[in-house]
């Protein structure tokens, strides 16, 4: 059942434009820190200027293929990896908590000139 919401979910939401960047999240079922994060960050992150400047992907990490070749393998669930153009920018492995998530999330998209409206 939760693999079927999940695909139902991969298959209704919008990929980003080409040239635009991407947030993409490996999870897992059973994942506590990925149960935490759809908790604290997951319902308003589309709200936020991050989440419009790079879209949440989400994929599973055992059984979909999220069409990118990350620069390495994913060990750790939950694992965001920022990918602009199909390319990998750079990763957050794991999550730190949500005040420690908005600080590392801001500084990879500023360091690779993705910039957002903070104002929301």
């Amino acid at each position: 059942m939760l693999r079927a919401l999940a695909l139902a979910a991969l298959l209704i939401a919008p990929l980003p434009a080409a040239g635009q960047a991407a947030l993409y999240m490996a999870e897992e079922a059973g994942c506590l820190w990925c149960a935490r994060w759809n908790a604290e960050i997951g319902p308003i992150y589309p709200k936020t200027g991050e989440g419009r400047a790079a879209p949440l992907v989400r994929y599973d990490l055992n059984a979909d293929d999220p069409g990118i070749e990350f620069a390495r393998r994913v060990h750790y669930t939950p694992t965001f990896i920022l990918v602009e153009d199909g390319r990998e920018l750079g990763r957050i492995e794991g999550y730190p908590g949500e005040d420690f998530f908005w600080g590392l999330l801001g500084m990879l998209m500023s360091e690779n000139g993705i910039f957002f409206d903070e104002a929301g």
